[in-house]
This record gives C-alpha cells, structure tokens and sequence, in this order.
C-alpha cells in the first residue's frame, strides 16, 4: 500500500477536513466580521479557555460531564458583546432547517452553536449602530456562504483585528498525517502580543512552516531577550482576544475532544509572545466529524493528533497575519509592507 508523505491538505484549510465546511461575511464600514464552522453533520466539539477576558456562548455546555454531546456549528465573530449575536442567526438558520439536539418528538429542535467573540471596537470603524448591531445579519449571510473555500486575511471574523502592531486576520491551515488522519484550524488573529521577532519579519511560527505558505523566512531571525515583545500592542491597547478552532476527522469522545483542544492551544504559545494574559480572551474550540477511528485504544494517536492541531494552529496563525491587507481607504502596518 502507497503511504503519502505527511504534508498540507489540498486546501490547506480547516476544510480539508472531511465533513466540514466554513463561510464568512464581513462589514467593511463598521470593520467587523463573523466565520461559521458548519460541520456537515452533528459533531463532538470542545472549548478550552486561557484567557483573562473571554467573551462566550454554549461553552458549558461542552463539558464531557453535561447532557450536550454534540454541536450544529461554532461561530467566532468580532464585535466584542455585540458579536455574539451571530450565533442567534446561526441559530435560527439550522433551526429552519431541522438541525439540532432533539428534546422529544414534535418538539423543535434546539441546535447547539457555542460561540467565542474578539475585540474590534477601536478600529475606527463605524459603531453607531444603535440597537441593530451588523452582527445578526453578518451571521446569517456567512452560514448561507459556507463551503469548502473561504479567504484569508482581511475577512470574516479577524476583519477587524489587529496582531501586535500589524494588521490581524483570518488564518487557516491543514496537515494530514502518513496514516491518513487529517487535522485543520482556524484562527480570527487579534493579539496583544507579537506574531513576529523583535527586530525582523520572521514569524514565531516559522519552525513549523509547510511549503513557504507565510513567506518562507525560516527560523534564523527567532530570538528576544526578557520582555523584548517586538510589535506587541501598547499597555493601552490592551483589548484583544485570538479565537480559534481545530478539528480533526478522527472518532473523539468528549473528553477527548477536550484534551485535543487543550493541547492545541500551545499553537497560541508557539506563535504569539506573549499570549494568555489578562486582557486577551484567547479561547479554542475542537471538533471531531468523526470518519476514522483512532488507530489504539491507549490514546498515543490522540496525542499525536494533539501535537499536529498545536503545530497547525501556529501555522493558521502565520498566514492570517500574512495574508491581511488594510481596510478600504484606510492605513495600518500589514506584514506584507515593502521593506526599505
């Protein structure tokens, strides 16, 4: 039997994935956006919550001790508070539609969609929307555009974010192993902390880069001294949070979703310094759309898959930064700025 080489997805997104898909909308006057993660069918899902300033939805009701055992879809949006009202749209679009946990029969079902916010209200955007934030509609017009390609960047949920001192952004990116299990993630960028080394352009994530997909640099330029942070954000702008989720095609239980979310949250650690700190909201969700299942009963391929969703968050990371451009009719510093 032919073993491929471990490497990318065809995509290199989180929707090489099988039986996932992702849609984005955005705003560009009021500098916000929402990305829906709509499995294909029900799937296990987890949270794990590092941050100092989380903003949330149906993260309860992901514990593996609870009665939910599965979720209809993950929404992470900009907007700080207000965003969290395009999971509502969300809601009611897979309602309609049939979708969600079954109480009894003629019951409506009661889809799940936990949900995890950022910070873009000092984008200098336009916020006066009184009591009608875009946020509802946003929602519902990115699960109607969900499918198995979606932009990088300036988009959906990190439309509005900034990394540091460089323009945020969406990021995505994939890996599938030689035995054929295949991890994914997506990241909305809105650090406090600096994605890049002090002094240079390189990317902390640069040890874990497949194909030069964030530019290639390497890891040569990767060094800092105590409280040496580069582009990280001023103590004054210390409203921020990075949301993410991985996920992965193999068989997971909810405790081991759990477990697969808490270990990818080291892609945080591997490609932002610093990271977890008391105004950012940093939260990662995990989801298994369950098509292989693990390969051993002692939990070394959980640990393998772990590992792989740390790596590749990092990478998502990279590219959501890289790939960002400025907003319409407006200036700030992106990574892809000519250097003089």
């Amino acid at each position: 039997m032919d073993v491929k080489p471990p490497g990318p997805g065809p995509r290199n997104l989180i929707t090489d994935v099988p039986g996932l898909k992702v849609g984005q909308a955005d705003d560009a006057r009021a500098r916000t956006g929402v990305t829906v993660i709509l499995p294909d069918d029900r799937a296990v899902a987890a949270c794990d919550v590092r941050g100092g300033a989380p903003g949330t939805r149906e993260t309860d009701a992901l514990s593996p001790e609870t009665l939910v055992d599965a979720v209809d879809a993950i929404v992470l949006a900009g907007g700080s508070v207000y965003g969290l009202g395009a999971a509502d749209a969300v809601t009611a679009w897979l309602g309609a539609r049939g979708r969600g946990y079954g109480m009894a029969p003629g019951v409506p079902k009661s889809p799940v969609v936990p949900a995890a916010i950022l910070f873009d209200m000092a984008n200098g955007g336009d916020k006066a929307w009184g009591e009608d934030p875009p946020h509802r509609a946003l929602g519902r017009r990115a699960v109607d555009a969900a499918g198995l390609d979606f932009a990088l960047g300036t988009a959906g949920a990190g439309y509005g974010a900034m990394a540091g001192g460089l323009k945020g952004g969406t990021g995505s990116a994939s890996a599938v192993t030689a035995d054929g299990y295949t991890v994914g993630a997506v990241v909305a960028v809105n650090s406090w902390g600096s994605v890049i080394a002090p002094g240079g352009r390189s990317f902390w994530a640069a040890p874990y880069e497949l194909a030069d997909e964030f530019g290639g640099l390497g890891s040569a330029g990767l060094r800092a001294g105590p409280d040496a942070w580069g582009s990280a954000k001023r103590p004054a702008e210390a409203r921020n949070t990075t949301i993410a989720c991985v996920a992965t095609d193999a068989i997971l239980t909810p405790a081991q979703a759990r477990r697969l979310a808490v270990m990818a949250q080291d892609g945080f650690a591997r490609a932002i310094r610093p990271i977890h700190a008391p105004f950012d909201g940093d939260v990662v969700f995990a989801l298994s759309t369950a098509r292989r299942p693990l390969a051993d009963p002692d939990n070394y391929t959980l640990a393998r898959l772990g590992a792989l969703a740390a790596d590749t968050l990092a990478r998502a990371v990279a590219r959501g930064v890289f790939e960002a451009k400025p907003w319409p009719d407006a200036y700030v510093p992106c990574w892809r700025d000519p250097q003089g």
